[in-house]
């Protein structure tokens, strides 16, 4: 990441949409410290974070599909995972209720309505909030770079370092789950569309307001897997680009020539992609999911040799790339990943962002308990 581009430091940003490179084109892999049963944030408009009425009164498991209890091996396999992926470890989890697909614009645009909570996208960022997650003497910005505004991707005109995201991603002033691409573009007749510039707190808000909540990385994994067993994808082990396009990825050359194999440029309407044996859809591709963990790269290590029941992730967050910034993770892949730069899409595969950050490839879906 190239911090003289101002605005990667504003957001403090680990790119996830697709990491930088790191040999044989495996992307690095790289959290907040509110846990998902924590207070609301407080970017409520029009109600107060301990006023009851911001909270569905009671749940619906309409659009949920239900996850069996069981155990499996998390984690990579094969040599196509990134250092974090290993080693393989035995969980053991309950059952639970999954979104079965990404949540929505339309369903959103309720949570708000009800709400009046404002995203973090749209609101001005505060530098003295920022700088404490910066790196010392980290001088301030220009006012004019401290605005209400989130990441936008812009694809280049020819190939570029595949280090350096800056190149593709632009700090675009009122970008926000209302204007994807910015100010001039809008949501209507995309309803059925993922929401994004979500981040984490974004996310995690919403959940707590449908009485559900984040997944787990655990069950994440475990729900991408629809039962198959040390397969590389959630529908198997055929690469994405051969056959019937079975996820919205970036066919072509990232990230100047996507050649629309797919019928999708940017973000596909939720089921456009058949669903994994558990009838989960877009657990692969379209836009990058949060889930409730903090981000390690060791934590694996930490549960090898034993069986794991219903793990919390770490208690803290670390990322050697980015040290006084915490993480989330986030799972899936998005529209953005390719073979030849982010294969995001692969089960096991983990990246992770700081909470506060939004883009336009990151939604989440939401879990919950059985009862």
């Amino acid at each position: 990441m190239n911090r003289n581009i101002i605005i990667f430091g504003l957001v403090l940003l680990s790119l996830q949409g697709c990491g930088k490179k790191e040999g044989n084109n495996k992307a690095v892999s790289s959290d907040e410290t509110m846990s998902c049963a924590s207070s609301l944030p407080s970017r409520y408009a029009t109600t107060s974070a301990d006023d009851s009425t911001i909270i569905s009164k009671e749940i619906s498991y309409e659009g949920m599909v239900q996850i069996p209890e069981g155990e499996f091996l998390m984690g990579a396999s094969d040599d196509e995972g990134r250092q974090d992926e290993y080693p393989q470890h035995k969980i053991k989890l309950n059952g639970f209720w999954m979104d079965a697909t990404e949540v929505t614009n339309a369903q959103f645009k309720k949570f708000v309505e009800a709400t009046g909570y404002v995203t973090t996208a749209e609101i001005k960022p505060d530098w003295e909030e920022i700088k404490k997650q910066l790196p010392p003497n980290t001088p301030r910005p220009d006012e004019s770079v401290l605005v209400a505004a989130s990441l936008v991707f812009t694809p280049t005109n020819a190939a570029v370092d595949l280090n350096d995201a800056s190149k593709w991603w632009k700090w675009t002033t009122d970008a926000s789950w209302k204007h994807p691409e910015g100010p001039n573009s809008t949501i209507k007749g995309r309803e059925n569309y993922p929401v994004v510039h979500i981040s984490w707190d974004d996310a995690n808000a919403y959940a707590k307001w449908a009485r559900k909540r984040l997944p787990t990385e655990a069950e994440w994994e475990f729900a991408c897997r629809g039962g198959l067993v040390d397969q590389k994808y959630s529908w198997g082990n055929e690469d994405p680009e051969k056959g019937k396009p079975k996820a919205n990825i970036w066919q072509g050359k990232f990230p100047y020539l996507n050649t629309n194999q797919d019928k999708f440029i940017g973000a596909a309407p939720v089921k456009s992609f058949a669903a994994n044996k558990y009838g989960l859809y877009d657990m692969a591709g379209n836009v990058w999911e949060w889930c409730s963990d903090f981000y390690k790269p060791d934590y694996y290590k930490d549960l090898q040799g034993k069986v794991t029941s219903n793990p919390q992730g770490p208690e803290t967050s670390f990322d050697p790339m980015e040290p006084t910034i915490p993480k989330r993770v986030v799972r899936g892949g998005s529209f953005l990943c390719n073979a030849s730069y982010c294969k995001g899409y692969r089960v096991t595969s983990r990246m992770k962002s700081s909470p506060d950050t939004g883009l336009n490839h990151t939604g989440f879906r939401c879990v919950a308990d059985l009862k």
